[in-house]
């Protein structure tokens, strides 16, 4: 074990922080009007940059016209973004607070780096792509969604833990 292992401090307890979490996600809907959510954040990045590259095919495109308004919206404009971007600050300075911040790639004993981060590439495309699909990220749809007793949101988790428990057999072997 090296020093920063040694002098961590211990992780918070998870039911406090999902009521902390909940406390948030109220505030969202006190403050913003809507719950909480990451791929609109992304969608409304992607959808302005397709503006900038060539903007008449992205205002004539529904989905694109969506996330830009009247055209002259910056990604800046969406409080999604900053949502997003406060995950970041938050998980750092959260890491850097309780002294577990360092650079490392999680990973079991039977593959190697390259692997673990193609898995993780894949893994992360396969739910941003299911994100769309299904209209809403894994925290909108289990986070907002699920606060607001919304059927669709109750089913995609379920599918969510489902597809994922049927498919751990498969790739469990990576870990152990």
């Amino acid at each position: 074990m090296n020093s920063v292992e040694h002098s961590a401090k211990p992780y918070w307890n998870p039911y406090l922080s999902g009521f902390g979490l909940g406390l948030v996600l109220l505030a969202s809907f006190v403050i913003m009007g809507r719950g909480l959510g990451a791929s609109g954040a992304f969608t409304t990045a992607v959808a302005t940059a397709v503006h900038q590259v060539a903007p008449t095919h992205a205002e004539n495109n529904a989905f694109y016209a969506e996330y830009l308004g009247d055209g002259s919206r910056s990604p800046l404009k969406d409080w999604l973004v900053f949502e997003v971007l406060g995950v970041f600050v938050g998980g750092f300075l959260s890491g850097v607070l309780a002294n577990r911040l360092k650079l490392t790639v999680e990973k079991g004993p039977r593959i190697g780096k390259p692997w673990r981060l193609i898995f993780a590439f894949i893994g992360g495309a396969l739910m941003g792509i299911g994100a769309k699909i299904a209209l809403g990220c894994t925290s909108g749809q289990a986070l907002t969604g699920g606060s607001l007793l919304n059927v669709g949101s109750w089913a995609f988790m379920m599918c969510v833990f489902g597809g994922a428990y049927a498919v751990a057999y498969f790739f469990r072997k990576q870990w152990i």
